[in-house]
């Protein structure tokens, strides 16, 4: 019998511009879930959330190391499964080419150490055959979190390739409606994210009676998405460091410069490939481009002082294009990611009247679970998930990517 081991993770951000109401209590449900229903050992399930200052840190050094632990010591037979609640956000491209117009989709760590939708995927390409790894995200734009791997229910996909196709159109005619389009989405989730309902049209809200998932509305509680907007983002990342001059074309460099070696694998990759680049004197708008903490690290680099930089001059990187915004990984086959949402859509973080919080897909998880006394397949799950919070007025719509050997598989184990 193989064994069941997780991670959970609930960050509510407290006292920040981010701060979330319902991920802890998304964290302790699942928890019991797992022990409940699922039959899995409290000693087999590390839970990482900011309730407690005092207790280890959801930090994005802290979530990679216990993410790589629990795939490090799997085999065949073994159960994985990980729960993620709290903000997601998408980094849009600095590497300054031209056919360099994706988004890196990234969870959120309570320390802004962004975890990439390449390093989900390459963590699930170590996951040995026979061993299966079940990941929740209730987060935004969570539907390319395990990007390469067969959208099973969802649009993301389509949508990414149909915007990178637009993307390249106006590339070519010039247009500035990409960049007013990018401004329009942002200045929305800065909006919400604050907890501005903003309507959209063929929204109702249902009478659908579920007393196991509460339904918030504008009388009787309070939504917010968990979507950290960019320029959110960057403030935060401004208070951190006392740096002024961060803003879109230095937020990979910011990353690197703060966290270094504990760094997303993907960041420290792109600081090779650009340091290489400006070390070979290809400046052709690079410098101007990335912003004055490029030119601080290049340098530092020229000076000899190759410390700070070593843990980016280590990476491993083949062509520019392995750091373009997306990912270039290979299609993970021993994965399931439940996301909150599609690529392009926020997923809700709700507090009923009574004080009750918690996030919307979290919330149907434990719902339909709740009411079935068998077991519930990935497949059936996310299609129950999508109607039921259709039913309760939300518009994010849950998706599922994996392999089709996995979409007939009971959820979790």
């Amino acid at each position: 019998m193989g064994r069941k081991r997780a991670l959970l993770v609930g960050i509510n951000y407290p006292g920040t511009k981010a701060e979330l109401k319902g991920c802890h209590n998304d964290v302790a449900r699942m928890r019991r879930c797992l022990v409940d229903r699922f039959g899995f050992d409290d000693a087999g399930i590390r839970v990482l959330d900011d309730a407690d200052p005092a207790a280890p840190q959801p930090t994005g050094a802290n979530i990679r190391r216990e993410l790589a632990r629990l795939v490090a010591d799997a085999r065949p037979g073994d159960f994985l499964f990980f729960h993620y609640s709290g903000h997601g956000t998408r980094l849009p491209a600095e590497t300054g080419q031209d056919d360099d117009t994706g988004y890196d989709e990234c969870i959120v760590p309570s320390d802004m150490n962004l975890i990439t939708d390449q390093d989900f995927t390459e963590l699930v390409q170590k996951v040995p055959d026979g061993c299966l790894f079940t990941i929740v995200s209730d987060s935004c734009h969570s539907g390319g979190l395990l990007d390469k791997a067969k959208e099973q229910i969802g649009h993301s996909t389509r949508q990414n390739k149909a915007q990178q196709g637009k993307r390249e159109e106006r590339s070519d005619s010039g247009s500035g409606s990409g960049f007013r389009s990018f401004l329009k989405q942002t200045a929305r989730d800065v909006l919400e994210s604050q907890g501005v309902h903003i309507p959209h049209r063929g929204r109702q809200e249902s009478s659908h009676d579920d007393s196991k998932a509460e339904e918030p509305s504008v009388t009787d509680g309070h939504v917010k998405n968990r979507s950290l907007p960019l320029s959110t983002f960057i403030e935060m990342l401004k208070e951190q460091t006392g740096k002024d001059d961060i803003e879109v074309g230095s937020i990979r460099m910011t990353l690197f410069s703060i966290f270094g070696d504990d760094a997303s694998p993907k960041i420290k990759k792109f600081m090779k490939v650009m340091l290489e680049k400006l070390q070979q004197g290809q400046h052709g708008g690079v410098v101007g481009f990335v912003g004055a903490l490029a030119q601080e690290l290049l340098k530092a680099k020229l000076q000899g002082k190759q410390e700070d930089l070593k843990p980016a001059m280590e990476q491993e990187v083949h062509s520019v294009e392995e750091v373009y915004a997306g990912t270039t990984a290979r299609v993970p086959s021993n994965g399931v990611l439940i996301s909150g949402c599609q690529t392009d859509q926020t997923s809700a973080d709700a507090t009923t009247a009574k004080g009750l919080s918690y996030g919307a897909l979290s919330n149907a998880i434990q719902a339909i679970l709740a009411e079935k006394n068998r077991k519930v397949t990935n497949k059936e799950l996310v299609l129950k998930a999508q109607e039921l919070l259709s039913k309760q007025g939300y518009k994010q719509q849950p998706g599922l990517y994996c392999s089709d050997k996995h979409t007939e598989v009971a959820f979790i184990c």
